[in-house]
């Protein structure tokens, strides 16, 4: 598949026609099927991440009674996965532009495969923390080289549509991963899925060994080491448009893993979900997050992306600011709630594609190093996020304060931090990419 054709061409191979000159790469005179098989490859890697995170989620209140903690520690091990994943795409991210992609993304699948293993044995709640970490880490590595290896293989409009798909592909993981979850507790404990991460990072690295072949030639690979990376990084952090977008995605991601890190508690045990039912409730939220960010592109075809993320922030904020009545006077009860949470995971589906569109749209001179400080400020704000609700008990009020909290302050920020004239115009083929 893949692996003979960039054996035989070489990423960036020129091919000389007799009226033009063009740059076809490996992707190009790849069939359909091969295509496909590519996304599914591709789609996998990349689904580690949201399985890694939402999977245990069902057994959150299991692994709280198990090891005699309490609820905000066993939260702040879903805070450790995201300083993994962000600390990662910091590091991971510059390294596989100056060593390949084969080479980190092996070394995160072992770390992910040793990490679940010991989580199977984790003796206490700060062994397990630490271990997560380490999950996080190796779930950076397959999330950041995925997405550089389709940019190696594919340019412009093939890029932006194998790249959808691929999102969609990657969609299905935070549906299916507290289901999947949900179904292995009804046979084992908490620990039988670690040892279940443990197997699929297995898997993935197997199929990572055999169908993908190193796609960044030694010639394309960025030189300058540690100075230029750490150039890149000021440049970027000095564009005030760009910091301020970063920051919009970042804290409508704090949002989402509010919820994510706080449903399992107040589904569970303030309205008497059991296991199999949360995971229902949280993929059905799941659904409604996906939906909406493939109604993005139909809403690209007459809105701006700025327009639509200023609409999304303020629908979010609205959504947020009743959600947090709701839990407090428990008026309508567990309907007007989840009506309140899909709400707002409708609009975090909007706003979480635009920011990034905008952002790297503004930098594509260095976009990989762009799109991994993006992505660790979105899991690092979302790791501060997580905890900060646990912080004032596990019930729904926390919960709702928090995840209005960062869509209003997102909202803020997009009108008060980013200069809204300056922000340009994206790029078709990056705009229907992101979404």
């Amino acid at each position: 598949m893949m692996k003979q054709l960039v054996d035989q061409t070489g990423p960036g191979t020129r091919v000389e026609s007799p009226s033009t000159t063009e740059d076809v790469l490996p992707g190009d005179l790849m069939s359909n099927r091969q295509r496909v098989q590519l996304v599914l490859v591709l789609g996998a890697l990349i689904a580690i991440g949201p399985l890694t995170i939402d999977m245990y989620l069902p057994a959150l209140p299991a692994i709280t009674a198990g090891m005699q903690t309490t609820e905000t520690a066993v939260q702040l091990t879903l805070t450790g996965t995201l300083i993994g994943l962000a600390l990662g795409q910091l590091l991971i991210g510059p390294l596989s532009d100056v060593v390949g992609r084969r080479k980190p993304l092996l070394a995160g699948l072992a770390a992910h495969i040793v990490a679940s293993v010991l989580c199977v044995f984790a003796p206490n709640i700060a062994v397990l923390g630490a271990l997560r970490v380490l999950q996080g880490l190796g779930v950076a590595a397959a999330t950041v080289v995925a997405t550089a290896v389709v940019r190696d293989l594919f340019s412009g409009a093939s890029f932006a549509r194998i790249f959808s798909r691929l999102m969609l592909v990657m969609g299905l993981a935070p549906i299916l991963a507290p289901t999947l979850g949900s179904g292995l507790l009804s046979w084992t404990d908490w620990r039988g899925i670690f040892a279940a991460l443990a197997v699929l990072g297995a898997l993935l690295i197997v199929v990572a060994a055999f169908r993908l072949t190193e796609t960044l030639p030694v010639a394309r690979r960025r030189h300058g080491g540690v100075g230029a990376t750490l150039r890149d990084y000021r440049g970027l952090l000095n564009d005030r448009a760009f910091v301020g977008l970063v920051l919009v995605a970042g804290l409508a991601m704090a949002a989402l893993f509010a919820y994510v890190s706080g449903s399992s508690f107040v589904l569970q045990e303030q309205y008497g979900l059991d296991e199999q039912q949360f995971g229902l409730a949280f993929g059905a939220g799941a659904v409604g997050l996906i939906a909406a960010t493939q109604f993005n592109v139909r809403l690209l075809r007459r809105y701006t992306p700025q327009q639509i993320l200023v609409s999304a922030l303020v629908a979010g904020t609205a959504a947020g600011l009743l959600l947090v009545v709701f839990a407090a006077t428990e008026f309508g009860g567990l309907g007007t709630l989840l009506a309140c949470l899909w709400l707002v995971l409708a609009a975090a589906g909007l706003a979480l594609p635009n920011a990034p569109a905008l952002a790297m749209s503004r930098h594509s001179e260095a976009a990989g190093t762009a799109a991994a400080l993006l992505g660790a400020v979105q899991f690092g704000v979302g790791a501060l996020s997580a905890p900060l609700a646990g912080l004032f008990g596990t019930g729904s009020v926390p919960m709702a304060v928090v995840i209005a909290g960062g869509m209003a302050a997102a909202l803020i920020v997009m009108i008060l931090v980013v200069p809204r004239a300056d922000l340009g115009t994206v790029d078709p083929d990056l705009a229907v990419a992101l979404h």
